[in-house]
């Protein structure tokens, strides 16, 4: 359709979509620009004919810079001292360094006593600054990473810079910068897989829908061709929900779900590319949404020193009634002074602290040879509370683990199948007999004819695991301690499984595949 023909259609569709007040109707240009609301969001996506209205838009929500670090300049020094006088040890020294200032209780020089207060407070609140910087740099590391969005032509822009109503265009491994709906995939089906590992941490890919109505394309969609109206709800910190409908200009409802949504922070897999419209930026997506922003942690070791503190306090106060009332009977002369809180107790700590980061950063059996990354260590505040864990309750052991799905061993008709890497690690508990006499040709046994049929694939790829098949007795050995292979490949067809090759029989209908459903914990299919 051209220029002149869906242009003013385009504005004549927006215009019947507002509720007009009084006998005048709003001009187009207003009506372009919708209200914020409470229950619901309204996103126009980007068009070269509506940009200032797409920006009018874009420019009521948030953008897609995100900031984690607690201080700013000119909030530091009130803020850090705000959390630092959350101890007790730094108010007891505060007020004694007050009361040496009155004239009547005045021990020694006025002066000296605010000095290593001052210090403390100043150690402290430079380790809490360089902590706080290297969040700073992270937030704008991530700030500039490039994406492709849509600007009459794909071009990089930085995360920062995109959004709402934004085309964004990604490729296969390559992380969503922001929520968006997805209207169109490399796969001929509409699919894309997603790996939500930085999310709700498991590893194991899901898939998300192409949009209804935009699945049926054959080729790349061009932004320009998309005459749409998104309304959705506002944003909120639930992973597993998402409502909403695209409405075109002839009325059309086409609803949304959590299946076309993608999620910063997520990574596109098996997919060779994909589109979207963004819908959450920034500090609105769902991701952000489920941190709890930047805030003061405290380990239980400093909770219970400032007990103790307390205690220690209590304490003192009780020996100087005491004191005070034996002076008064004994009049001794002599003074021995004891210090009772020391202030150099939290110095101490905190040094004792960052050797123990220093620690856990360089240690060795920490480190991921995969990502060629060492563990960082997000606070330096609470890292003493990983040796203090007891008890962990989780429904799923892949949380824990490392999640991947290694194949062990199998039973068919009676003979049971390990894994080689297996059959390494258990060969010194049992002897092996090359003359068993179980040992069992591969092409004789009809169960293992069928069990060929079955496939293994590659968690983050699409090509399959390929193996071959022990043929001999001597090759094969005992089967029970020896790699089951297969060797007949299998073509994925989303509805069907059908043999790669001639010499199997039967195929396998999926007459229905239930998704992973977040509630019931479980996932179904029918063949």
């Amino acid at each position: 359709m051209g220029d002149q023909g869906w242009a003013p259609r385009y504005c004549q569709w927006l215009s019947s979509k507002q509720n007009t007040i009084g006998p005048t109707a709003p001009s187009c240009d207003t009506l372009l620009v919708p209200e914020k609301s409470k229950k619901h969001r309204v996103v126009i996506p980007w068009s070269t004919h509506f940009k200032d209205e797409y920006k009018k838009v874009s420019n009521l929500y948030a953008n897609n810079k995100i900031r984690t670090n607690k201080y700013r300049l000119w909030s530091f020094i009130p803020r850090n001292l705000f959390e630092q006088f959350h101890r007790v040890a730094n108010l007891y020294f505060l007020f004694i360094a007050l009361l040496n200032w009155v004239p009547a209780v005045e021990a020694f020089r006025k002066e000296i006593t605010m000095i290593p207060l001052c210090v403390v407070l100043t150690i402290i609140a430079v380790k809490d600054g360089l902590e706080d910087y290297t969040k700073y740099k992270l937030d704008k590391k991530i700030n500039n990473f490039l994406t492709r969005a849509r600007s009459r032509d794909y071009i990089d822009k930085f995360w920062s810079e995109v959004s709402v109503g934004d085309f964004i265009r990604l490729a296969c491994n390559e992380e969503i910068p922001a929520d968006m709906i997805l209207i169109y995939s490399s796969d001929g089906d509409g699919i894309c897989h997603i790996e939500t590992s930085s999310l709700d941490g498991e590893t194991n890919l899901k898939q998300r829908q192409v949009v209804k109505g935009f699945a049926e394309q054959a080729y790349e969609i061009n932004p320009e061709d998309i005459i749409c109206r998104i309304e959705c709800e506002t944003p909120n910190n639930d992973l597993n929900s998402f409502r909403g409908f695209i409405e075109n200009v002839d009325g059309v409802r086409v609803g949304l779900n959590k299946d076309n949504l993608l999620m910063r922070g997520c990574i596109v897999r098996n997919t060779e590319a994909v589109l979207g419209i963004v819908v959450y930026a920034g500090h609105e997506t769902k991701a952000m949404l489920n941190t709890m922003g930047p805030r003061y942690k405290r380990s239980k070791l400093e909770k219970r020193m400032n007990r103790d503190i307390v205690w220690c306090v209590l304490l003192l106060i009780v020996m100087c009634f005491i004191g005070a009332i034996g002076k008064l009977k004994t009049r001794l002369t002599d003074t021995h002074r004891e210090v009772l809180i020391p202030i150099s107790l939290y110095v101490s700590i905190e040094f004792v602290k960052l050797g123990h980061i220093f620690l856990i950063r360089n240690d060795i059996d920490l480190y991921d040879e995969v990502s060629d990354r060492k563990i960082q260590c997000g606070s330096l505040n609470i890292a003493e509370d990983l040796g203090q864990i007891e008890y962990i309750f989780s429904d799923k052991t892949g949380t824990l683990t490392e999640n991947k799905m290694v194949f062990r061993r199998c039973s068919i008709a009676g003979l049971e199948y390990g894994h080689e890497e297996n059959a390494k690690r258990l060969e010194t508990y049992q002897d092996f007999d090359e003359e068993e006499d179980e040992a069992a040709y591969f092409s004789s046994h009809s169960s293992l004819r069928h069990a060929s049929r079955a496939r293994f694939f590659s968690r983050k790829s699409s090509e399959f695991l390929n193996s071959r098949i022990f043929r001999s007795s001597s090759s094969m050995g005992f089967v029970g301690w020896r790699q089951l292979a297969f060797s007949s490949p299998l073509v994925s067809i989303p509805q069907t499984i059908r043999p790669a090759q001639e010499s199997i029989e039967l195929p396998l209908y999926f007459l229905h595949t239930g998704p992973f459903l977040f509630r019931l914990k479980k996932t179904s299919g029918y063949i």
